[in-house]
């Protein structure tokens, strides 16, 4: 072998850039790194996408809150309903005197809920019910003692009937006269007529005492407001009688 082949063998391979299969790795390495960059861009695309799910749950969440809140907010600022209770009431009177009222929780009952006599006559009451309409106002100014007992505990009141004042009505405690008719009423729930004389309901007996007993409906409209409507037991009458208790400002 000359020298000039002894040269071309060892100089020529440094000279000339290798052939062998290390040559595709900077393809290998390119489409690895393209691999990377397309796992890496999914990985993206999947945490936006856990991010915005996480993100509209959120925000579902804070609207049911929301709307929670805003049902309950409607709940709290309503305003308080009026409490309603049936109750038996009775007016009674003297022909020759004036008419009491009274409230009872059933008919047993012989202590009322409500005892008041009032100034108009039986005769004038029964005129205004030939009406069909009866409106009785009982009316107590906001005294500060009166400020904070209840409304059926006020002693006395200014009366109105149908819109014309009438004198007064008073807060009475049953006393045996009274309690001795309710027993002989107990049996009645609905109805009307006389109680001869000598039935214990008057201080001498001296007259015979009518009465109209019927259901009623029990309003409390607030603190300051009750009323108490009759229930007519026949639909084809158009017979009203309604009695407000009334709180006024002075």
């Amino acid at each position: 072998m000359t020298k000039l082949d002894v040269l071309r063998r060892y100089l020529l391979p440094c000279v000339s850039p290798p052939t062998n299969p290390t040559t595709a790795s900077p393809s290998t390495g390119a489409v690895s790194k393209k691999r990377l960059s397309t796992s890496l861009r999914d990985d993206i695309d999947v945490q936006d996408s856990a991010s915005s799910s996480a993100s509209s749950s959120e925000a579902t969440s804070f609207l049911a809150a929301a709307d929670d809140d805003s049902d309950y907010l409607s709940v709290v600022t309503q305003p308080q309903r009026p409490s309603k209770t049936m109750v038996i009431g009775t007016l009674f009177g003297r022909r020759k005197g004036h008419v009491w009222f009274c409230v009872q929780h059933d008919r047993l009952s012989v202590k009322p809920l409500l005892l008041l006599e009032l100034s108009i006559a039986t005769s004038q009451l029964v005129h205004e019910m030939g009406s069909g309409l009866v409106r009785v106002a009982l009316e107590c100014p906001t005294r500060p003692e009166l400020k904070s007992c209840l409304l059926r505990s006020v002693p006395v009141w200014t009366m109105f009937c149908n819109g014309r004042k009438l004198g007064f009505a008073v807060r009475r405690s049953a006393n045996e006269e009274t309690r001795v008719m309710l027993k002989k009423l107990e049996s009645m729930t609905v109805g009307a007529g006389v109680l001869p004389s000598g039935s214990g309901s008057g201080e001498a007996d001296l007259d015979e005492v009518m009465y109209m007993r019927a259901n009623y409906e029990h309003v409390v409209g607030s603190s300051d407001s009750e009323s108490f409507h009759l229930i007519n037991p026949d639909a084809n009458s158009a017979q009203e009688l309604s009695i407000f208790l009334l709180r006024t400002s002075a």
